[in-house]
């Protein structure tokens, strides 16, 4: 019995296991799975299949339609003039072929409207594309951030460490008070809340980038890009026109142009022939009727056959309350919006490319003014221990030294991490992530 409930137990522990799988990846295998997990790019796949649809329902519409009928008919007999028609089983089949041979160019307008929403489909795809990269870019360096920070903040924890060993002996040999003592471990407290601190939005950054890359909210991810390599931005503009958002205003505009003519289709002639051929059996006709020589005769005689047909129409719009003329002005006035949105949107992405060129550019100084601080902050704080060591510093100075370069270092880390961020950023507003 003890066996048998072995098994099940060690199969629940195998899978809870298996549940915190610990991955390492790089910023590319976040990118990838990020792209391959998104709904929102499925969607925009979805999207695009559906454009292809229409377009091959715009190509097909100038193509012979073929429709085929077949009525049957039971009644009761009904009675013509004396005579008696059995309708009992009538049948009639036909078939019809439509073929539009003038629209006022409602087709042509109708094809280039549906190619057009295939190329917005594309442009929403690749927007889709470049803000997931983007949002993973985000969320890995932010994560790498709270990394370096706790890698930080527990090397300092060590530093901290090896100094109060170093004031316990000073004190023994009376060569330092209980109050320097007091204070490293006050300082040590301190850097133990901002370690739990660190690793408590550690744990947001992972469950944000396991949310986006498709994974597991309990994986455990460890981060493989963790050198980074900062070089000064160079060749920078702040072109637009390949951003999906420029080319799909002008994609608005275009469709604007074809609505106007989809409209103005509406009150011109439109011509189509129509060709056809049906065919009817099974209807009788019983009567009576009478012989030369007077003497009565009944008969039953059966209809079937078939009639062809070919019928040319043409429509010609006469009055119709000024309705087309409406909806014609409707859709320039909708041309109209779409070149001011053009004009609006425009401006504002420029904007934004200029402000993430300076954002560039000022995150490289940072890091720049960061690395420096840094390895001023690592010098002044040898020097203040080598002081302390001989006597030459008070406790004051040497924790004020170590507080320093604390800083200087989440400094440098932040700058790195904010220079990546902006790169992408960067990217995104030219259309080039």
């Amino acid at each position: 019995m003890k066996r048998l409930l072995t098994i099940p137990l060690m199969l629940l522990t195998t899978a809870c296991l298996a549940q915190n799988v610990n991955k390492t990846l790089s910023l590319k295998n976040c990118r990838e799975m990020a792209v391959e997990s998104s709904e929102d790019l499925q969607k925009a796949d979805n999207d695009i299949q559906k454009a292809e649809l229409d377009m091959k329902i715009a190509e097909m519409s100038n193509r012979p339609m073929v429709d085929g009928s077949l009525t049957g008919l039971y009644t009761k007999d009904m009675e013509i003039m004396g005579n008696e028609l059995q309708l009992r089983g009538m049948y009639l089949a036909g078939i019809t072929v439509q073929q539009p041979i003038y629209t006022g160019g409602q087709i042509t307008a109708g094809k280039r409207l549906a190619k057009i929403g295939k190329e917005c489909a594309e442009e929403m795809k690749r927007k889709t594309r470049a803000d997931i990269i983007a949002q993973t870019d985000e969320a890995y360096y932010s994560l790498l951030a709270v990394d370096e920070k706790v890698k930080m903040l527990e090397a300092f924890q060590k530093q901290l460490q090896g100094l109060n060993d170093r004031v316990s002996v000073s004190i023994k040999a009376q060569m330092a008070t209980k109050n320097d003592l007091l204070r490293v471990q006050a300082k040590q407290s301190e850097i133990d809340y901002q370690i739990q601190k660190a690793k408590n939005g550690r744990q947001l950054c992972r469950i944000y980038l396991c949310n986006i890359i498709g994974v597991p909210l309990d994986t455990e991810i460890t981060l493989s890009d963790t050198a980074i390599a900062v070089t000064m931005p160079h060749d920078l503009i702040d072109d637009v026109t390949n951003r999906p958002e420029t080319n799909l205003l002008l994609k608005a505009m275009a469709a604007g142009e074809h609505q106007i003519k989809m409209a103005k289709s509406n009150y011109l002639p439109k011509v189509g022939l129509q060709l056809g051929y049906s065919y009817h059996g099974n209807i009788w006709l019983k009567g009576m009727t009478m012989l030369p020589d007077g003497t009565p005769y009944s008969y039953k005689q059966q209809y079937k056959g078939g009639t062809p047909m070919a019928m040319l129409g043409v429509q010609i719009p006469i009055f119709h309350w000024k309705n087309e003329i409406r909806k014609v002005k409707k859709a320039e006035l909708d041309w109209a919006n779409a070149q001011l949105d053009y004009n609006k949107n425009t401006k504002l992405m420029e904007i934004e490319a200029r402000q993430a060129v300076q954002n560039y550019t000022d995150s490289y100084r940072m890091v720049q003014t960061a690395v420096i601080g840094n390895q001023q902050a690592d010098e002044n704080l040898r020097v203040m221990r080598n002081k302390y060591d001989n006597g030459m510093a008070t406790m004051t100075d040497l924790l004020e030294a170590q507080a320093l370069w604390q800083q200087a270092r989440s400094n440098l880390i932040e700058a790195q991490t904010q220079y990546k961020i902006s790169e992408t950023r960067y990217l995104k507003a030219i259309g080039r992530l």
